[in-house]
């Protein structure tokens, strides 16, 4: 599913149609890693976004909007020094490489015309946008810079002459003619499969495209180069020439191939993939549509995971930390049962007083609390009489009665703790929203588990106000599943009326969520989809038979100092639902 050379070839195609001779307006950098130019061409406003992100390198035209930092970056400053009011008068892929190169041409200082290139390097890790003056080869800067002690092959500073990425020794593809196929395929690898071979010998082909082309030319792609015969050879060669003919000739199909249940993109390209036989697929006329669909979700969650990593350690540590302290209390409460032993011994050693002699180290009794009237050893301090021994020993009973009830008092608020903490996790992983995480670390910051930044020179921006899932039940019933505390504190504090029916996990971290009854009785298969979201979106999403409490809104109420999310409720039922990705694919969402 990577974005390979024949997809950026596509690209390159898409952008010389729409953005060729346009007008760099604006320059924004909202990431670290990524670079948005806004262009006016041809009568239209387009956003051209250029990501190095090491999970997910890419570059297309772009309907989305991303809020920018208050203080620009350095590199993003150095671009609009450089081709801010530029003209693009180039846009060309070298060879089939995951290189796109953009000529742009500008004034500079002294109002002398000039060129420079921003090169958009797609390779994982090592992904990269560069900024080089055309006349002199020169890197001007980059939005990665890479010194020697990260590269000793290929280092990428300003000043230095920009060079290629090192070669793979593979061919391009569109360069070669039938009998240079035949000769890379008798001199290749024999045991290679034939997906692997083709992948591994031309520029740009990614597995999937490899696979592809087996497809189209009626090939196992498991059978390897040794085992074809001469006319399964000229089967492969003709599909692959048919292939490349199309990619020569900007013959595209972008394609979005989806999981059995329409839900997960599972592949894409800029062709139709016939390899993934009746899965539903869907066919546009842009391939920046197609990879906007397809990476927009997943780099936001992935910043996402990137941005909360510090806070997901934070509350790892403090969970650990109330689990080992719950563990101790728990310990400590064992003992404190014991406590009634002690007094035993107290009134034991009390009626038998006068038998006890200064010195003495123990005393046998019989106990007259045991109905057999058995016969005990008691210790004794040797340097108390008999009365202060028995004190002792009352002393002790009592001072385990207290911490009994001072242990228990504990205990409770402690698992309170892990319960909170738990759920501060489970909202980490539902968050698909900067404004999310925001909101869970303002939370924190209220509740004590975090300082407060002191940065004073930090601008003070008013955010979006998250909002919570909503789904339409097959009845036609609307069901809200919060993210985070926040959402859940809003919608069944604020937001459902006193007939909407709740649902949460029974004794398990989840979310809250909330059917809206629209004054009638809600029906049982309404109930069942929303007791699978309660389930899906809670800490037990990959077990089976998790218990769903559910009952009306009226009957939940949040306890005085109760910590965000957290509430008590009564007059319930419960439900058990199997959650699965599957099922909650279903249910109709709309946001």
């Amino acid at each position: 599913m990577s974005l390979d050379g024949v997809v950026l070839k596509s690209i390159c195609n898409e952008l010389n149609q729409l953005i060729l001779d346009g007008k760099i307006d604006k320059v924004y950098q909202p990431e670290n890693d990524e670079v948005i130019l806004n262009i006016r061409s041809k009568g239209s406003n387009i956003k051209l976004l250029m990501s190095a992100s090491s999970n997910n390198p890419r570059v297309y035209v772009t309907d989305s909007s991303k809020s920018n930092p208050a203080n620009p970056p350095m590199f993003c400053m150095l671009l609009r020094k450089h081709i801010q009011n530029g003209k693009i008068i180039d846009i060309e892929q070298i060879s089939m490489e995951r290189i796109l190169k953009i000529s742009i041409q500008s004034l500079n200082e002294l109002g002398d015309l000039t060129t420079k290139e921003l090169i958009i390097e797609i390779m994982g890790k090592h992904s990269n946008i560069v900024l080089v003056d055309k006349n002199s080869n020169k890197i001007i800067d980059s939005i990665k810079r890479v010194p020697l002690s990260l590269s000793s092959v290929r280092q990428v500073l300003p000043g230095l002459e920009y060079k290629l990425p090192p070669s793979q020794n593979k061919l391009c593809p569109t360069e070669i003619n039938r009998n240079d196929f035949f000769n890379i395929i008798n001199r290749d690898n024999k045991d290679f499969k034939v997906y692997k071979f083709l992948y591994n010998s031309f520029i740009g082909l990614s597995p999937l495209l490899a696979r592809e082309i087996c497809f189209i030319s009626n090939i196992d792609v498991d059978k390897t180069i040794n085992s074809l015969c001469d006319d399964e050879k000229e089967k492969l060669y003709l599909g692959f020439d048919k292939f490349y003919t199309d990619i020569k000739n900007n013959n595209y199909n972008p394609t979005i191939v989806k999981d059995s249940n329409n839900y997960e993109v599972i592949s894409f390209s800029c062709v139709d993939l016939n390899q993934f036989g009746n899965l539903p697929k869907i066919h546009y006329d842009s391939i920046s549509v197609v990879l906007e669909e397809f990476y927009l979700t997943r780099d936001k969650v992935d910043r996402i995971k990137q941005k909360s990593t510090d806070l997901r350690k934070s509350i790892t540590t403090k969970l650990e930390r109330a689990l080992n302290k719950l563990s101790k209390q728990k310990q400590e409460l064992i003992e404190a049962e014991k406590r009634e032993k002690f007094k035993i011994y107290g009134d034991l050693l009390t009626a038998n007083i006068y038998q006890i002699q200064k010195g003495q180290v123990e005393i046998d009794v019989q106990n007259f609390y045991s109905e057999d009237l058995e016969t005990i050893t008691i210790k004794l301090d040797p340097r108390l009489s008999g009365s202060d021994n028995a004190q002792k020993y009352y002393k002790k009973y009592n001072k385990l009665k207290s911490a009994y009830e001072l242990i228990s008092n504990q205990m409770i608020k402690t698992e309170e703790e892990i319960n909170y903490l738990e759920n501060i996790l489970l909202s980490l992983e539902n968050c698909i929203e900067v404004n999310e995480l925001d909101e869970i670390r303002e939370e924190l910051v209220n509740e004590g588990y975090l300082k407060r930044s002191l940065n004073k020179n930090k601008k003070h921006i008013k955010k979006d106000t998250s909002e919570p899932y909503h789904f339409v039940s097959s009845d036609g019933y609307d069901i809200f599943v919060g993210k985070n505390n926040k959402q859940n504190d809003y919608l069944t504090l604020k937001f459902a009326s006193k007939e909407d029916i709740w649902l949460h996990t029974k004794n398990i971290p989840g979310s809250h969520v909330i059917i809206k009854s629209q004054n009638k009785e809600v029906p049982e298969n309404t109930i069942i989809e929303a007791a699978k979201l309660a389930a899906y979106y809670s800490k037990a999403k990959m077990s089976s038979n998790v218990p769903v409490d559910y009952t009306e809104r009226k009957y939940v109420k949040k306890p005085n100092g109760a910590k965000p999310g957290m509430v008590i409720y009564d007059t319930n039922s419960t439900i058990y639902v199997t959650p699965s990705l599957d099922k909650i694919s279903k249910i109709k969402k709309l946001k």
